[in-house]
């Protein structure tokens, strides 16, 4: 059991509200500054953009403000502390990956990684599952 918050948090149904208009009202409801305290990286294929929060902040508390604010209901959008995790889902990979190339790409700083702990290939659907030591190395 790990008591640490999510800094993140996803916002779903958004195609009413436009990536800069996303920021803006997150701005306005957090009283953070976008890029400064906080990302927003938009997934526009699902319909859901995540805030990630480089400040500590209470993200349980942010998503009761934005669930009751007025815009948030007005274009329909749901939001959730992402839960963390310590296991991806890569997809894509070229056919020749071995698991330790994989847990070695993984394990990059450079690259935003960390120590893996497990690597499951799947060379049918050229994916792996990579399980990290804990969840700050999934970023």
């Amino acid at each position: 059991g790990c008591a640490e918050t999510s800094p993140l948090v996803v916002f779903e149904n958004i195609e009413k509200c436009r990536p800069n208009c996303l920021r803006l009202l997150l701005e306005n409801i957090s009283g953070l500054t976008v890029d400064e305290d906080f990302t927003v990286e938009v997934i526009p294929e699902i319909n859901v953009a995540v805030a990630t929060f480089k400040k500590s902040i209470d993200t349980e508390e942010f998503v009761k403000k934005c669930l009751q604010h007025k815009r948030v209901r007005e274009f329909k959008m749901t939001c959730r502390v992402l839960e963390l995790t310590r296991t991806i889902k890569a997809e894509n990979l070229p056919d020749s990956l071995s698991p330790d190339y994989i847990t070695v790409y993984f394990e990059s700083a450079r690259n935003g990684g960390g120590p893996v702990s497990d690597v499951q290939l799947f060379p049918e659907q050229n994916s792996a599952i990579i399980t990290f030591c804990d969840h700050k190395g999934n970023t």
